[in-house]
């Protein structure tokens, strides 16, 4: 179900609110993305939940009269900014927070910019990247098979020896090198793929 599909032909189905399958489609792609946003903007794991909830409806209320235009509109940039809505909406609702005890709170205090404001443009790029990755990683499995795969978890992302990777898949280190690199090359193409349908 987490297939990513083409940008517009899912935004196409998106349109029709009844369709359950590709509102399924699109919450399996996107939520965890918004939701990792949300916490490393500040925001705790229950109201991280309510930006997922309230991005939802908010692109389900878009959806009928969303006119998207390839190599014009960026969904990219419209989820973003529509999640940074959402957690500045989550900032609003807390209530006040208090000045440690003896310290006034002066109107220069007041004018202080939110830290995560700054840092969000930068936080969803590393989590967009890390979406991608992943996306591209879970497409590309099939084709590479399981040992393949699993040569590649240990020795790319675990950072295993070639020697320990070798011997516990069953392989020789020359493979090992050759599957890093074939897998390597797989991932980058599927990642361009991937950004074309969706930047």
């Amino acid at each position: 179900m987490n297939n990513l599909k083409t940008r517009a032909s899912l935004l196409a189905r998106l349109k029709d609110l009844d369709d359950q399958r590709s509102w399924t489609d699109f919450y399996d792609t996107y939520w965890k993305l918004v939701h990792a946003v949300a916490t490393k903007s500040g925001l705790t794991e229950a109201e991280a939940d309510d930006v997922v909830q309230e991005t939802l409806i908010a692109v389900a209320k878009k959806m009928p009269a969303f006119q998207y235009t390839p190599g014009k509109d960026s969904f990219k940039g419209w989820l973003l900014q529509t999640t940074r809505w959402k957690i500045a909406d989550q900032f609003r609702n807390r209530p006040p927070a208090r000045p440690p005890s003896g310290v006034r709170k002066t109107e220069a205090m007041e004018r202080v910019p939110d830290p995560a404001g700054f840092v969000l443009d930068a936080v969803w790029e590393e989590e967009w990247k890390k979406h991608l990755l992943k996306a591209a990683m879970k497409r590309i499995k099939p084709r590479i098979g399981p040992q393949q795969h699993e040569v590649f978890v240990r020795y790319v992302v675990n950072e295993w020896p070639a020697e320990k990777v070798a011997q516990s898949c069953g392989v020789n280190v020359e493979q090992v090198y050759r599957i890093k690199h074939r897998v390597t090359e797989l991932l980058e193409q599927e990642i361009k793929r991937l950004e074309t349908q969706r930047t």
